[in-house]
């Protein structure tokens, strides 16, 4: 039986990890697909850096010369960014090449229209690697869709901004030297903007809601917040309250639009997401069916996201034509009411300067009823340059906006609350079926 013959656009991290991948797992490749799976050619940005590739790989910087190799069976796209990325794909998907793509911020632009490609010429577009690196997220997704609906997703997506918040919590660490400490270790790039504003893991949201759905929500209306103004404070003041801060993408559907978000949300002991640490990416997909499930294991580096990638090698040899499909069908799902608002928990957290500010603080809190508002728990921290306040406020998001007006703090920080085991009526998750990949 002759070879798979594949070539990679890109040898950066990914690229060089999926390279590495091939060669150290070529016998249980064999044993996978049945044949031998042959690097045929590489594309590189410096064709003359002296690189560990057997000299028989077409090594080039010039993507044309990998188009007119007459036999490619699948290219691993491994380039960050929309262009040239999406102009390759759409060549090769019409050479008539399988593609497998890690390149979230391509794939949450243009997934739909590649995906139709990819159709149209009877090849697969898989991307199991662009959203929660090594853990089967998609075909699970997929899977769950034949039969179940799905209501809701709640995720921590990106591991940088995870990581950032755990290590904050537990050695009681200022953000920026975190920051530097996670750059040191490669899991934050040089510039880090994606991961800490929240936009990696709204591009992942995306595309889940593309496999979800059928469909985005207006990028213009999404909430799309980062953990670069977290404070150590936060996390102290949370702490006390029996609750952590991670960075969660939601999705959910009204009978008029997809509900989105990204932003940090303190959640409960009893959430599944609580215990989700570190680089570790976690997934609760709750259904009408089957009920919560979590997905939990790494979700970034070369080796998970290389992981993903290889197994979709696997996937496309062992199964045909059969893609991670866009329109599946997911109209039998529980749609959130018109005007309903899941989120009815909030920390605020304010800064109090002296004795006299705290008492002005604690005056208004008292007309917390006015605003039909209830303070169900407070924490109050003295620091050096005085006092941090934590109000843990049940109410519609509304009202409780409308009373933190009146603290006039411009250190004011808000958090919305996710979880159980809070002795509130309104707010229920069960008990999930776990799945950790280690």
């Amino acid at each position: 039986m002759k070879s798979i013959k594949v070539v990679l656009l890109g040898l950066g991290t990914v690229g060089q990890g999926v390279y590495e991948s091939i060669e150290s797992h070529r016998e249980k490749l064999i044993q996978a697909t049945g044949t031998e799976v042959e690097v045929v050619g590489v594309l590189v940005k410096n064709a003359m850096k002296t690189r560990d590739i057997h000299s028989a790989v077409k090594v080039t910087t010039e993507v044309s010369e990998l188009l007119a190799i007459e036999e490619i069976d699948i290219v691993f796209e491994a380039i960050v960014g929309i262009e040239p990325a999406h102009s390759y794909i759409k060549s090769f998907l019409e050479k008539g090449c399988h593609v497998i793509s890690a390149n979230k911020e391509l794939l949450a632009h243009k997934g739909k229209e590649l995906s139709s490609l990819a159709k149209k010429h009877d090849r697969i577009l898989a991307f199991e690697a662009a959203v929660a690196g090594g853990i089967p997220l998609l075909r699970t997704i997929i899977q769950l869709l034949q039969i179940n609906g799905i209501t809701k997703l709640e995720a921590i997506l990106n591991g940088t901004s995870n990581y950032i918040l755990t290590k904050m919590r537990k050695e009681k660490a200022d953000f920026d030297d975190v920051l530097i400490e996670a750059q040191a270790l490669g899991y934050a790039e040089a510039n880090p903007n994606n991961d800490i504003l929240g936009t990696d893991a709204f591009y992942k949201l995306m595309i889940l809601s593309d496999l979800v759905h059928q469909q985005q929500p207006d990028w213009e209306l999404v909430e799309k917040q980062g953990v670069n103004r977290v404070s150590l404070q936060d996390l102290i003041v949370g702490e006390k309250l029996g609750l952590r801060l991670k960075l969660v993408a939601s999705l959910q559907k009204s009978h008029t639009e997809i509900v989105a978000e990204v932003k940090p949300v303190f959640v409960s002991a009893s959430h599944p997401l609580y215990n989700v640490e570190g680089v570790d990416n976690g997934i609760v997909i709750t259904t009408d069916l089957v009920g919560t499930i979590l997905l939990q294991g790494p979700g970034a580096g070369s080796k998970a996201t290389a992981s993903a990638m290889i197994e979709d090698l696997v996937y496309i040899k062992q199964q045909g034509n059969q893609d991670l499909d866009f329109k599946r069908s997911s109209n039998h799902v529980e749609l959130l009411a018109e005007g309903e608002q899941p989120l009815s928990l909030w920390v605020a957290v304010s800064e109090a300067l002296n004795s006299e500010d705290l008492k002005n603080n604690y005056s208004i809190t008292s007309k917390l009823e006015d605003y039909n508002v209830k303070l169900i728990q407070r924490e109050l921290l003295k620091t050096e340059d005085g006092y941090i306040v934590g109000d843990f406020l049940q109410g519609k998001e509304e009202n409780v906006l409308l009373f933190l007006q009146q603290l006039k703090q411009d250190t004011l920080r808000f958090y919305p609350v996710s979880g159980t085991g809070l002795t509130l009526e309104n707010i229920t998750v069960e008990s999930p079926v776990k799945l950790t990949i280690k």
